[in-house]
Order: structure tokens, then sequence, then C-alpha cells
């Protein structure tokens, strides 16, 4: 039982990734999560505020149940099968997020100087996810999807663009890491 409360290892959750990629690949179909929002807003009528979303939403509903199914995994993982969440960081990081601010660095897997509900109150914290929002929403856009879809799904059927894409969120994170977050905290 407690190999449920350990993240799976590589040579597991590799495999069954890699399993779920070539059934997707057989059957035709993208994986990613701007898919599945797609689907969302030309159920929600976006299609009559953009072409973007004049799809059949009829082909669409496996997407539906993805996004119910990374919800309620979500859920189970979180309420049932996380044990410790305290996670082992280098000498460095943590000083290096120390300097920036961060108290109790490595405590938990989410550090609430950014995902903590008093953030979350403040006018930054709003800004913060606003902008946020809608950098992710125009990159996957301009992108043609998103970091899952590219990573996984793009990178699996050996497409450049992804890889082009996988490179550029790479570059991206790098430059919010070193260059705009020390300036944020």
């Amino acid at each position: 039982m407690d190999i449920l409360f350990q993240p799976w290892s590589w040579y597991v959750a590799g495999p069954i990734l890699a399993l779920i990629m070539f059934a997707l690949i057989f059957f035709g179909e993208n994986f990613g999560m701007s898919n599945n929002l797609r689907t969302m807003c030309a159920i929600g009528g976006g299609d009559k505020l953009s072409d973007f979303f004049k799809i059949n939403t009829k082909e669409q509903y496996w997407n539906l149940a993805f996004v119910l199914g990374s919800i309620l995994g979500g859920f189970i993982a979180v309420q049932f099968m996380t044990g410790d969440t305290a996670i082992h960081l280098s000498e460095g990081t943590v000083a290096t997020l120390e300097g920036y601010g961060f108290k109790n660095v490595g405590a938990d897997y989410l550090p609430e100087e950014i995902f903590g509900m008093e953030r979350l109150k403040s006018f930054t914290g709003i800004l913060m996810l606003l902008g946020g929002g809608i950098l992710v929403g125009f990159g996957t856009r301009y992108a043609g999807g998103c970091t899952s879809g590219h990573a996984i799904s793009g990178l699996s059927n050996l497409q450049v663009p992804s890889l082009i894409a996988v490179i550029g969120f790479f570059i991206g994170g790098l430059i919010m890491v070193h260059l705009i977050m020390p300036f944020i905290f």
C-alpha cells in the first residue's frame, strides 16, 4: 500500500505514458489541455464569437472525459495518496529562494508566498493570475498548443514545430526564473 503514496518510477510511468500516446496516435487524436479548453469554449458558445471555436463538438467529447478524469485524478491523489509533501532541494536552491523572501523552503510543493490565500487576495496576486492567464492563453494559441500537447503528443509524433515550441517553453522558463522572478519577490 505504501507504493501508492510514492511517486511512480520512470520505468513504470514512462511505459504507461507511451502506451497512452500510442493509443492516441493510433486513433488519430491529439493530447493536450488546450484542445480540451477549446472544446469547452465551443460548447459554451464560443463559436459565435470566433471561427477558431467552430468545431464538431460531438467528436470532441472525449476531451471532456479527459478533463473530468484529470480533475478527479488530482482530487484522489491529493486526498488519498499524498504522503509527506516535503521536497528535497539543493542547498543553493534553498539559499536563493530564502534570499527572495520564501520561508520554509521545501516544506511543501506549493509555497505560501505564491499560492497562499493571502497572496490571492492581494492586488499583485490577482494581477499575476490575470497576466499569467492572458500570457498562457495567448501563448498556447500562438504556439498551436499547450506544453503538454507539444511536449508529449507533438514530440511523440516527431513534429518539428513541437520541438521548437518545447525549446521556447524552456527558454521562457529560464527567463522567468533567472531574470523576472527576482524582481517579483
